[in-house]
């Protein structure tokens, strides 16, 4: 492993219905992340489905252990995987210059402004949706 790469134990979820559909998902996203150039898949295990308690819901998971190539390939991954643990196992001690902390930060920031503007707009349109239904109920 070299100095900038990372060993990371990650967990992703899946929640959804029907059970075959959640296990088909959940090995599409193993076979996704295997597909990533700058992360290596070291270990993988998906665990069994189990169904949501009183509902038609069934929820699985898989833990993966990986290598990332660098910080920047470690956040990428999260952003487009949204996993729910991240553990990074390797190196216990890191030192960064300073422009990969500002893109990374600067990166953060621009998805959240981009989830920001997603959730404004659904908030419209939600409010626009039930103006409309209340002007059809009158």
């Amino acid at each position: 492993m070299d100095e900038q790469s990372f060993r990371v134990k990650v967990i992703i979820e899946v929640l959804g219905g029907p059970e075959a559909h959640v296990q088909a998902t959940i090995k599409k996203v193993v076979e996704k992340v295997k597909e990533l150039k700058e992360m290596k898949v070291l270990k993988d295990q998906i665990f069994e489905t189990t169904q949501v308690e009183k509902r038609n819901l069934w929820t699985t998971f898989c833990e993966l252990e990986m290598q990332a190539n660098h910080i920047q390939a470690l956040m990428d991954f999260c952003f487009d995987f949204m996993p729910s643990s991240v553990e990074i196992l390797e190196p216990q001690k890191f030192t960064f210059t300073a422009e990969p902390i500002s893109n990374l930060l600067n990166d953060l920031i621009g998805r959240l402004h981009q989830y920001d503007m997603f959730l404004k707009n659904a908030h419209a349109e939600n409010i626009s949706l039930k103006k409309k239904i209340e002007s059809l109920e009158s």
